[in-house]
């Protein structure tokens, strides 16, 4: 508790504020604060310059990359239901019951 208030008294000083400022210590952490908040400025306007090109881009390209995933997604959802554990070979999918389907 002692030590907490004399800190704080320290802290309050602006002698021994300004003289902190000017250690070496002090000023190499405050550049390397700089430097990692620009970095991460840059790179996020970066990221966001991208983003409006993939956006901006040709309609026609976004179509047909949309169209290949739907293609693939129900391939693979074919696929995967055909090859389930349990199906008998050759059964088309969805041809199983439920659990409560004998009821």
């Amino acid at each position: 508790m002692v030590l907490r208030r004399l800190l704080a008294a320290l802290l309050h000083s602006p002698q021994l504020v300004e003289r902190l400022s000017e250690s070496r210590p002090i000023r190499r952490a405050a550049q390397l604060t700089a430097f990692a908040l620009l970095q991460a400025q840059l790179r996020g306007q970066d990221a966001a310059r991208r983003l409006r090109g993939l956006a901006a881009g040709p309609a026609e390209s976004l179509s047909r990359r949309a169209e290949r995933f739907k293609d693939t997604f129900t391939q693979e959802l074919r696929r995967g239901l055909r090859d389930r554990p349990g199906s008998p070979p050759g059964s088309p999918p969805g041809s199983q019951r439920g659990p409560g389907a004998n009821t």
